[in-house]
C-alpha cells in the first residue's frame, strides 16, 4: 500500500492579541488535494489581495467560497485566499501540490498558523503576512487617519467675512458679506480675486500659504493672516501728501500791487518750495 506522507501545521485564532489553538479534524486537516488551476501566484511575501468589491450585488453567496488572491509565503509555499461571507475569509495553504491546512478567519479574528518555522497569518480583512524562525514578524502597516477639515472666520477690514478651510481639497478662502452672500473663493489654482477694488490673495511662503488682503482704494494697504485667523502681518502704504503753495509778501517793484497801511505798494509773489 503506498503511504502519503503528511504534514502538520498548526492553527489558531488571534483575538485581541491573544493566540487560541484551533481544533482542526486530524482526518481534513492534513489531506492530500490535488493543484487546482486558478488565477496566477502574485509575487512577494506579503502580497495584499485584491479588495473585494463593495457591491453587494457581486458578492458570493453565503457559504460560497469566492477566489480573492493567492500570495507567496516566505517560505515559498502558496495561500490562497478566499472569501466566504461578511468578515469571512479562508486561506488554504499549499506546499507544492500538497495542502497543508486551512486558515480562517471570521468576525474580525485573525487566523495563525504555523509548521516547520513558518509563521502565517490570515487577517480579518483578508489579507495574510508570513515569516519564518528567526525574521522579524512583519508590522501591520498603519491605517491611515481620515483627513479632517477645519476652518476659522474672520472679519476683514474691509467690513466682510472671510472663512479660512483646510481640509482633504487643500486650503482655499471663501469671501461673503456678513449676511453670507458668497462673493469669491481664492485657492491655490485660483489665488486671487478681486471686488469692488479690494483684491484677495493666497499666496505661498515656504510650507506656508497666507491669505492677503489689499485695499486698493486707500493705496494698497495690505493685512497678512495665517490660516489659524490670525493677523501675522500688516503694511500700511504712505500716501503723498498735497503740495502747498507759501506767499510772501516783498515791496512793490512793479507787478501786482496792493496798498498798505502807510500807503506803500506791495507786490504778492508766489514762493517756491
Amino acid at each position: 500500500m503506498r503511504s502519503t506522507r503528511r504534514t502538520t501545521l498548526r492553527t489558531a485564532a488571534v483575538v485581541a492579541g491573544a493566540a487560541t489553538v484551533l481544533a482542526l479534524p486530524v482526518g481534513s486537516a492534513f489531506a492530500d488535494s490535488p493543484a487546482v488551476p486558478e488565477p496566477k501566484v502574485l509575487p512577494g511575501i506579503e502580497q495584499p489581495p485584491v479588495r473585494p468589491s463593495a457591491d453587494t450585488q457581486h458578492r458570493p453567496a453565503p457559504g460560497a467560497r469566492a477566489f480573492v488572491t493567492a500570495v507567496k509565503l516566505a517560505d515559498g509555499s502558496v495561500a490562497k485566499v478566499y472569501r466566504i461571507g461578511r468578515s469571512h475569509f479562508e486561506a488554504d495553504v499549499f506546499a507544492g501540490s500538497v495542502k497543508l491546512d486551512t486558515l480562517v478567519g471570521r468576525g474580525g479574528a485573525a487566523s495563525y498558523g504555523r509548521s516547520n518555522g513558518l509563521h502565517v497569518v490570515l487577517h480579518p480583512n483578508g489579507t495574510v503576512t508570513s515569516w519564518l524562525d528567526g525574521a522579524p514578524k512583519p508590522k501591520p502597516k498603519p491605517t491611515p487617519k481620515p483627513a479632517v477639515e477645519s476652518s476659522v472666520r474672520v472679519a476683514l477690514p474691509d467690513g466682510r467675512i472671510a472663512k479660512l478651510v483646510d481640509g482633504p481639497r487643500g486650503k482655499y478662502v471663501v469671501v461673503s458679506t456678513p449676511n453670507g452672500n458668497v462673493l469669491g473663493t481664492v485657492d491655490l489654482k485660483r489665488p486671487s480675486a478681486q471686488n469692488d477694488g479690494w483684491t484677495y490673495e493666497l499666496v505661498r511662503d515656504g510650507k506656508r500659504v497666507k491669505f492677503v488682503v489689499i485695499d486698493g482704494k486707500g493705496g494698497g494697504n495690505s493685512w497678512v493672516y495665517d490660516f489659524d485667523g490670525r493677523l501675522i502681518e500688516r503694511y500700511t502704504v504712505d500716501a503723498p501728501k498735497p503740495r502747498k503753495d507759501h506767499v510772501r509778501v516783498v515791496p512793490s517793484g512793479g507787478g501786482t500791487a496792493a496798498a498798505g497801511p502807510a500807503g506803500l505798494g506791495f507786490a504778492v509773489v508766489p514762493a517756491r518750495g
